[in-house]
């Protein structure tokens, strides 16, 4: 099995780094916007705004992507410090969802 640092290619310029990255940002960016459209599911099936916050699956997610980021060749602790910044900007995203959906739900009510 090929790692994923494994596949990064030797860079001679910052020129040739910078165009690496902007290969990964296009492939990243339509994953992260998708994962954002399954915090607007789970803002719509959660029953209380309390449950947006789940500090037992935020542990589940650590403990699952460090051992991944390890066997990948990667640095366990960034790729944890990435993961906790970026769920706690999807918690800030299902938070507003959550209270969106909840807000359009009465008008959609009396529109009908």
């Amino acid at each position: 099995m090929t790692r994923a640092i494994d596949k990064v290619q030797h860079c001679t310029t910052m020129e040739d780094v910078r165009r690496q990255i902007d290969a990964l940002d296009d492939i990243l960016v339509p994953l992260l916007v998708q994962r954002g459209g399954y915090m607007t599911q789970a803002a719509r099936i959660k029953q209380d705004a309390a449950q947006v916050r789940d500090e037992a699956r935020i542990q589940a997610i650590v403990d699952r992507v460090r051992p991944r980021a390890e066997a990948e060749g990667g640095a366990p602790e960034l790729i944890e410090a990435i993961y906790r910044s970026m769920m706690e900007a999807y918690i800030a995203y299902e938070h507003r969802e959550f209270a969106r959906l909840r807000e359009d739900a009465p008008r959609t009510a009396r529109e009908g």
